[in-house]
């Protein structure tokens, strides 16, 4: 009788080693290839890899074990035997997965009401406030200027719990708008204790309106209101911005310009969903000069700044229409809250 030696050599590499499912299946066909979903170089990858003799991270390792898998079940499903029992590993979630692969939990959404001061901010607020009610959405009113001290809507939260502008410029003797500096930076300051205790008691799906001081360099280069937003998105809040220019300071190009500019500011510097807003409709004497910077010709708006302005302005005049033009990004749609729409 022949003898039967062990086998000699090292033993073998278990990473190398295909699973029980797919040695017992026939052997793998190029032809079987387009059966398997139109997976092209699927034989050439598993079965025949030159890199298999080489060391493999652990990680490779599990991913090379899960393929063999997959593709012996494939192989046994396609050749008519029963497929195996037993289930297939799970991952171990990582957060790397978790980010791309699960859809993002909302917390709640949220608006921004930004504008200079004066603009219609407040009543803008109050509309909607009532126009919620009026519809059945619950809606709640966040107040983040420090300096306010009437309001026409029910204030959920308001800033002065945390700080006021009269108790820093009495007590840092400041004026207002250092004051109202402070207190925003004070705010920023806060996020993690004061903010998260008041954005307990709202629900997942609650819509929050930020009223917002009407400083305008708040929202153009003072990175407060970002980080303000950026905190906001880390709770998982969808966040836009509603921006608001009183419409009787359109009624001239180059205030109108100058409108459009610190629009595109704030747009710029809070990176969010942006509408702008052209408030106090209803005081308008003439509509039509209001309505002819809606959408406004690049031409008709540097001839008109060419006529109102020193020649050595032309060539500036000429780069902000362009600019208005081509990017086309600042559009103002026009609100008379007395208006009702049906």
């Amino acid at each position: 009788a022949a003898t039967h030696l062990p086998p000699t050599g090292p033993p073998p590499n278990p990473t190398t080693v295909a699973p029980a499912a797919l040695s017992a299946a026939p052997a793998f066909s190029p032809n079987l290839t387009p059966q398997l979903g139109g997976l092209p170089g699927v034989h050439q990858q598993v079965c025949d890899d030159p890199r298999r003799d080489f060391p493999r991270s652990p990680h490779l390792v599990r991913r090379l074990r899960r393929r063999r898998h997959l593709l012996g079940l494939l192989v046994l499903s396609f050749s008519g035997n029963p497929t195996p029992t037993s289930p297939l590993p799970k991952p171990t979630p990582t957060p790397h997965s978790q980010s791309f692969g699960s859809p993002t939990l909302t917390m709640g959404f949220a608006q921004l009401v930004i504008g200079p001061a004066g603009s219609g901010k407040s009543t803008y607020c109050s509309g909607l406030y009532q126009h919620c009610e009026t519809v059945g959405r619950r809606i709640h009113m966040v107040n983040l200027d420090p300096a306010a001290e009437h309001f026409s809507y029910p204030v959920s939260t308001d800033i002065r719990e945390l700080i006021s502008l009269d108790d820093v410029m009495e007590e840092l003797g400041m004026g207002p708008n250092g004051g109202l500096i402070y207190c925003m930076e004070h705010l920023e300051d806060n996020l993690d204790d004061w903010l998260d205790e008041q954005l307990e008691n709202y629900l997942d799906d609650d819509y929050l309106v930020f009223d917002c001081p009407g400083q305008i360099e708040l929202f153009t280069h003072v990175p407060v209101l970002r980080n303000f937003v950026e905190y906001l998105k880390r709770k998982n809040f969808t966040v836009c911005a509603v921006y608001l220019l009183d419409s009787q300071f359109v009624s001239d190009v180059t205030k109108y310009i100058s409108g459009c500019m610190a629009s595109l500011s704030a747009m710029i510097q809070l990176e969010l969903p942006h509408i702008n807003i052209l408030s106090k409709m209803d005081l308008v004497s003439n509509k039509k000069d209001v309505e002819d910077y809606l959408n406004p010709e690049a031409q008709v708006l540097l001839s008109q700044l060419n006529r109102q302005m020193a020649p050595r302005f032309h060539k500036l005049n000429k780069a902000l229409a362009e600019l208005v033009d081509d990017y086309n990004m600042v559009n103002f749609i026009p609100l008379d809250l007395r208006k009702e729409s049906r």
